[in-house]
């Protein structure tokens, strides 16, 4: 063979072969937005960003990632448009503080050239992001609607506490009221936001309490909301509530359910781990230049005594 067109046929194959290898070294400046530690998820999911910005910036030198957290959705809407202006990040990875306000700030930067990808709290118009990833928040209300409605023999008197109002939100409580629905003699008193804030279930619980004389269970729908449910009860003096039904899976809710704990006797997982899934998916796809699914669903799962151990992870700031 001619040594010139087996040294072309040569080169033709090595740059077949080490291409790939050359793309995967794409770098990539990944911004993060999230709310701040509000409360024990939130702080679940800084803990969680902040150490796998770590890992990604390892994992693929040359790449950075930079977290922001924020204290309301105003703030978050400033970081946003910050992250794109001024770090000129080319990927968006953001936990919305809430829904509506996040919307327009979010599409505005991806219509830029962003790469998005929501996590959680879903936007109000889905065009504005490339990506989605979330827990099963139809299959959390689903979940735990079941569990309720058995754990109360089908009858009894139910208050719920609504976290912010978000998308996830309205998913959860839908779900959760279909199974209400479908259990007549089980009765739904009220329905209020407790914004997955202790302070503020507190003083929801104790409107409750004062409205309502004959509470059986209450579906707190976050354990940190739970928190502030069980001191109103606790203060109150009541002995009718029978069941408080938290959910995400905080592990001194988990270490109720394994002790046997007579009014919290199960829990539903939510992980904020899901923030480093969401991380870790969009890094790769953006990085290697493989596709990312639309939407990535968590399953939610239904703790008791019987499986709880599987969930407790002590060292865990949630």
């Amino acid at each position: 063979m001619n040594r010139r067109l087996f040294s072309a046929i040569s080169l033709a194959i090595a740059t077949l072969v080490t291409a790939p290898s050359a793309f995967a070294q794409n770098k990539m400046v990944m911004g993060v937005s999230i709310p701040a530690a509000t409360h024990g998820w939130t702080g679940g999911v800084v803990y969680w960003a902040n150490r796998t910005k770590a890992e990604l910036e390892k994992q693929y030198p040359g790449s950075s990632v930079i977290v922001k957290t924020a204290g309301s959705a105003a703030e978050q809407a400033n970081q946003v448009q910050d992250l794109q202006t001024v770090n000129k990040i080319d990927t968006l990875v953001i936990l919305p503080f809430e829904s509506a306000p996040l919307t327009k700030p979010v599409g505005q930067v991806k219509s830029k050239g962003v790469f998005v990808t929501v996590v959680d709290r879903g936007l109000t118009d889905p065009t504005a992001q490339n990506a989605y990833v979330a827990g099963d928040n139809p299959g959390f209300g689903k979940v735990a609607g079941e569990y309720m409605a058995k754990a109360m023999g089908g009858k009894g008197n139910v208050v719920i506490l609504r976290g912010i109002p978000t998308v996830i939100d309205n998913q959860r409580v839908d779900a959760f009221n279909a199974v209400m629905k479908a259990n007549p003699n089980i009765k739904v008193l009220d329905a209020k936001h407790g914004n997955w804030n202790r302070d503020d279930a507190f003083k929801v619980m104790q409107d409750y309490l004062t409205r309502f004389k004959q509470i059986d269970a209450v579906w707190a729908s976050d354990d940190d909301m739970a928190v502030g449910v069980q001191k109103a009860i606790e203060q109150a003096k009541r002995t009718d509530v029978k069941l408080v039904l938290g959910g995400a899976g905080s592990k001194d809710y988990i270490k109720k359910v394994m002790d046997g704990d007579k009014v919290v006797t199960a829990d539903v997982t939510y992980s904020p781990s899901m923030i480093a899934d969401a991380m870790k998916l969009t890094a790769e796809s953006r990085v290697k230049g493989t596709a990312m699914p639309a939407t990535t669903t968590i399953p939610s799962v239904l703790i008791t005594k019987e499986n709880a151990s599987k969930y407790y992870f002590p060292d865990s700031p949630f």
